[in-house]
């Protein structure tokens, strides 16, 4: 029985790699995004359950593009940067969805909780012979600790955070 070819990770590109999240304050749509972050992903798109996909976010990297968010949003009550530095998601299972298309499972950490969440990945090919892997997913913020006092009331500050993703790989083949 032949062995499976053994997988390299691929190189994240983060000069050309995004993550946005976008919140609702009173209604009114917030988008933010992490300037900080690696990831390594090992993938067969033709067997990527042997596969895995890790991220690392520098928490304190978090910008809105307006100075009094900017430092806020480091300090305990939002995402406690000097204690949780990190957030971090880990892969338990890649599944094929379709051409081009993956469900990846796995552990989504932030601010010390964790929770099992799915995330659809599309595969698609990118400037320079790179492979692009983008999807969005969402999140209840109170399931990770994010906003505590008067920001735990959802009509100030929606519970569901939005978080779309572009991460450019080299060395992955496009499917």
């Amino acid at each position: 029985m032949a062995q499976p070819a053994q997988l390299l990770p691929a190189q994240l590109l983060p000069a050309v790699s995004e993550i946005v999240f976008t919140t609702r304050q009173m209604g009114v749509p917030v988008e933010g995004r992490f300037t900080s972050f690696s990831a390594r992903l090992a993938l067969d798109p033709k067997a990527p359950g042997a596969g895995s996909v890790s991220l690392l976010i520098n928490t304190g990297s978090a910008r809105f593009g307006a100075p009094e968010l900017d430092t806020e949003v480091p300090k305990p009550v939002w995402l406690n940067a000097a204690q949780f530095a990190q957030a971090s998601f880990q892969s338990t299972a890649i599944k094929v969805a379709g051409p081009g298309r993956f469900d990846v499972t796995g552990k989504l950490t932030i601010k010390g909780q964790a929770r099992d969440i799915g995330v659809p990945v599309q595969l698609s090919a990118a400037a320079g012979g790179h492979t692009a892997a983008s999807g969005s997913f969402t999140i209840k913020r109170l399931d990770f600790a994010i906003g505590s006092g008067d920001w735990t009331d959802t009509s100030l500050l929606a519970n569901d955070v939005q978080v779309r993703f572009k991460l450019v790989f080299s060395g992955l083949a496009a499917p």
